[in-house]
């Protein structure tokens, strides 16, 4: 199995539960070009990213390529310790990942 792009911390106080997740991904923009062959770079950036809860979901964010490279992204919802949380992402070239955690 490849190893995931996703990075996750999920921890639960008083009611609430805050996520933090870091996704390797380049995030090209289209418009830079590259310093050796000077072609513009494809556009190669993440376009939907969501949040499950115990198959609930709890956010689901729309991106383009303004987005920084290796983009951090953190939310909170009201939730409980032991959540199935599970995140997932795709992008403008078809591919995906997604990565599963138990809240803490």
């Amino acid at each position: 199995m490849a190893k995931s792009t996703i990075k996750i911390r999920a921890k639960e106080k008083g009611g609430v539960v805050t996520v933090k997740m870091l996704i390797s991904h380049p995030m090209e923009t289209g418009t830079r070009k590259d310093k050796k062959t000077g072609k513009l770079i494809p556009a190669h950036y993440i376009t939907e990213v969501d949040a499950e809860a115990n198959g609930e979901k709890k956010l689901t964010a729309y991106w383009s390529g303004g987005i920084s490279k290796n983009p951090y992204l953190s939310f909170k919802y009201d939730g409980k310790k032991g959540d199935k949380l599970k995140i997932s992402w795709q992008d403008n070239q078809g591919q995906s990942d997604s990565l599963e955690t138990t809240v803490k």
